[in-house]
Parts: structure tokens; C-alpha cells; sequence
């Protein structure tokens, strides 16, 4: 009997590690499908932390997988506030980034959560609907998850969907998977203005994050003023030389090239030259990319077609799952 795997993967924010993922293996209901699902809310221009920790995984694992399932989380995007227009455009350059970055709808299912809810789900919608925990377990629960890529600030949440599983499958037998976490083995990608801290969207300093439709001139500007520290060598040492450590490990990242060699092609160059050859590199990663951004976000119509199919794909998914609960719980 041939088996068919379905990999969802399931991040309410991108993953913050770029390459391997390592799974927790084991499952809790038998004959389980694999099942692992990601969602990205639509609020800002993905950054060069979001590309290396998971756009590129999502590109890679949709060639190597059966079936696999993105969905912006414009639901989850509401529970601050948000001025409609600005949202509707928000979802669309979200979508158009995807597609730039290489996810490719016939491939995968990309979608958007609010039209994959099916209306009845929509008139019971109440303030637990909207707020985020309760929200993302229904995500993972809905197309029965058996694995979550999440950060570490999420490992409570996932904590909420495995005791919501558990408990619904000991009063109704068992139904879903109780979903296992995925932890990524890398380091997030850190600030360019402070080591310390991950890269995010919603900085205050313009200076600290590298989106990925930056300019040249804006990137070379940002890698210019990035922190670093008085020693001018270029070396790999991120518990005592953070700002340095990160331009590696950025560099390594965008050039495929392994951290050691990065050091080693270095020798000799001082922090202020490598900073802007870290820069040549990231233009050169995101250059085709910000022109399909451009060409994409022309094509409205194309864009809204492609969350329409992905999100009826979403729906036949969901629909038999809704079905059951439904029928276990005695609605019918």
C-alpha cells in the first residue's frame, strides 16, 4: 500500500533558521498522515531573516514533498489594529513575495486563511476566533498537522494544540494527530544595528533590518553602519564578537558557502571592506527577486487568481475534517 505524505508547515512568523529542520519523530493517532502547515501574517515586506529561516526551506521542501500548504494569516493579522485597504494590499505584495521567492502554486497550495474558513466557521466566528493561540491551534488542528515548524516563543502555544488534541481525542476517540514541534538547529538571523536582538519587521531603527525589495543603495547603506566592534579581522566568534559573527553567518547563508569558508576567502580584509562585500552578495541574492516582486505586483488579477485556487484547495482539505468534528460532537 503506497503511502501519500502531505507536508503542511504551520509558522504564524517565519522561521527564524535557514537550511535544517529536525523532527521530532512519533505520532499519537495511528495511520496518521504527515501533516505539517506554515502560515505568515501579512503585515510588512518579508526580510532577509524571514528569506534565509524559511522562505528557502518552503522553495526546497515543495519539490521534495507531495503536497504542501502556505497560508497568509490575514485572520491572525487582525487582532491589532488594521486599516482595511492597507490590509487587502498587504495580502497581495505578501502573495507576490511568495511567488518571487520561488513558491510555486502548482506545487504547493498557497492561500488565504480567511477565505479557507467555510461559512459556517465564519458566522460562529466570536473574540476566541480572533485571538491568536485559539486561532493558530484551529490552523494546525484543521487540516490534522502531525508536525509544527515554531520558534521558541511559540513552544507554549504548541503546548495549547497538543493539550486541545488530547483532550478532544479522549472524549471523542481518537481523531487528531497530536502535532509535534519542529525545532530549527541554526541561529536566528540578528539586527544589523544590535547583535543582540533577532532582525524584525517592525524595528524602529531602519537601519537595523534588510528587506528583501531594498534598494542597492539602501542595503549597502544599512551593511555600512552595521554594528561590529574595534577588532578590524573577520572572524566567526558569535559569543564575543556578535556584529561580525552575524555578517558571516549572513554572508555564508546568501553565498551557499560554508561558515569556515567565508572565513577563510576574508583573510586579510578589514571589517569596513567586508561589510560591503556582504552587501554585493545580499543585491546579488535579492536582485532577481525584487524585479519579480515589481512584475507581480502589475498583475493584480493573477494574484488574486492564485489565492482563489489555493484557497478552494484549502477548503476541500478542510471541509471533510470540519464534517466529523461536527458529527463526533453530536451537530449532526
Amino acid at each position: 500500500m503506497t503511502t501519500r505524505t502531505t507536508v503542511i508547515f504551520c509558522s504564524w512568523e517565519f522561521l527564524p533558521v535557514p537550511h535544517y529542520l529536525s523532527f521530532q519523530t512519533g505520532y499519537d493517532c495511528k495511520d496518521a498522515v504527515k501533516r505539517i502547515f506554515s502560515g505568515i501574517q501579512p503585515t510588512g515586506i518579508p526580510h532577509l531573516g524571514n528569506y534565509l529561516g524559511a522562505i528557502e526551506s518552503w522553495v526546497r521542501l515543495q519539490d521534495e514533498h507531495d503536497s504542501v500548504m502556505y497560508s497568509i494569516v490575514d485572520l491572525h493579522s487582525i487582532t491589532v489594529p488594521q486599516d482595511p485597504a492597507i490590509l487587502r494590499q498587504s495580502i497581495l505584495d505578501m502573495t507576490a513575495a511568495l511567488l518571487a521567492c520561488g513558491i510555486n502554486p502548482e506545487k504547493s497550495i498557497l492561500f488565504q486563511q480567511s477565505q479557507a474558513k467555510t461559512a459556517k466557521e465564519k458566522q460562529n466566528g466570536t473574540a476566541g476566533l480572533l485571538t491568536y493561540p485559539v486561532l493558530q491551534a484551529a490552523d494546525i488542528l484543521l487540516y490534522k498537522s502531525t508536525h509544527v515548524p515554531v520558534g521558541e516563543d511559540q513552544v507554549q502555544h504548541m503546548e495549547l494544540v497538543q493539550d486541545l488534541a488530547q483532550s478532544f481525542n479522549k472524549k471523542y476517540g481518537e481523531f487528531f494527530p497530536v502535532p509535534k514541534s519542529i525545532l530549527t538547529s541554526m541561529k536566528k538571523v540578528k539586527s544589523l544595528r544590535d547583535p543582540s536582538a533577532k532582525m524584525s519587521k517592525s524595528d524602529p531603527d531602519k537601519l537595523a533590518t534588510v528587506r528583501i525589495t531594498d534598494s542597492p543603495e539602501e542595503i549597502v547603506q544599512k551593511f555600512r553602519k552595521a554594528m561590529t566592534d574595534f577588532t578590524s579581522e573577520v572572524t566567526y566568534e558569535p559569543a564575543s564578537r556578535g556584529g561580525v559573527s552575524n555578517l558571516v553567518a549572513i554572508h555564508a547563508a546568501v553565498t551557499g558557502l560554508p561558515v569556515e569558508e567565508v572565513v577563510r576567502r576574508s583573510a586579510g580584509m578589514d571589517t569596513a571592506r567586508y561589510k560591503l562585500l556582504v552587501a554585493d552578495a545580499v543585491i546579488e541574492k535579492f536582485a532577481p527577486i525584487k524585479s519579480e516582486i515589481e512584475k507581480l505586483k502589475m498583475n493584480k488579477d493573477h494574484l488574486e487568481k492564485v489565492l482563489q485556487v489555493g484557497s478552494a484547495k484549502a477548503k476541500e482539505l478542510a471541509y471533510p475534517v470540519c464534517q466529523e468534528v461536527m458529527k463526533l460532537v453530536g451537530f449532526l
